[in-house]
């Protein structure tokens, strides 16, 4: 059946999944899988252990996996990450379906996580298959502002060839800078994080793989939604809420 859906909103189950009762167990689990990822264990045997020890669903384990990561990455993640003053007059190359989708979330209403590198990403990401919804023109509109607030240079985005409907996408992008007098650039390629990791720019992405290897990074979807007005549902897994 065709994709139907006009909202990225709240998965059914996510109110249970989410809510403040689960969340020491998930900030555990997430301590616990960056810890394992420190000493070299496997990503998919640690996940599994972890998620058996603290008896998590498959969304919760999503969740955990996303934030994760190990001491030694946190502190050279959040090295190269610059402040909003410091990408005054900067060219920001972005990972489009990385960072809309999102906003697209958080505008809806559904969670959102802030990771133990303090970067703010959805559960699921892209795979393969990209759907615009009700808060598509919204987000981008968001972003819009904020990037114009911060004075912006320029900004590339940069967009997966293999994700269905990129075209159409690239299009309301263009669409939408040309009436709002931004200077963007959208391209779609086989492969953004290749380019996003080798990229010299100011790159705003919430791929684990693009910040262990960019030279900068931005926080964008982040600070974009504190600018904001939006009510985010925001889990924090981050390592700021750890118990003392």
């Amino acid at each position: 059946m065709p994709d139907r859906r006009r909202h990225k909103g709240l998965h059914p189950e996510d109110p249970k999944l989410f809510c403040a009762a689960q969340q020491p167990a998930l900030r555990a689990a997430t301590r616990d899988l960056s810890w394992l990822y420190g000493h070299g264990y496997k990503p998919t045997s640690s996940l599994k252990l972890v998620g058996d020890r603290y008896a998590l669903t498959e969304r919760q384990r999503a969740a955990v996996s996303r934030c994760a990561c190990a001491d030694a990455g946190v502190a050279a993640r959040q090295s190269r990450m610059l402040q909003p003053d410091a990408v005054r007059g900067e060219h920001l190359v972005i990972d489009g379906f990385n960072l809309l989708t999102t906003l697209e979330v958080a505008l809806s209403g559904g969670v959102v996580l802030l990771g133990r590198d303090g970067v703010l990403r959805d559960i699921a990401g892209v795979h393969g298959s990209y759907r615009r919804v009700q808060e598509t023109l919204p987000a981008i509109a968001a972003l819009g502002a904020y990037l114009q607030s911060l004075e912006i240079r320029s900004s590339a985005w940069l967009l997966d060839r293999p994700v269905s409907n990129s075209g159409r996408l690239r299009a309301a992008l263009l669409e939408h800078a040309a009436s709002a007098g931004l200077h963007w650039s959208v391209e779609v390629v086989p492969d953004p994080d290749k380019l996003l990791a080798a990229s010299d720019a100011v790159v705003a992405s919430a791929d684990g793989v693009v910040l262990d290897r960019a030279a900068r990074s931005f926080n964008l979807a982040r600070f974009c939604l504190e600018a904001s007005s939006i009510e985010a549902f925001i889990v924090d897994l981050s390592s700021a809420a750890d118990p003392a």
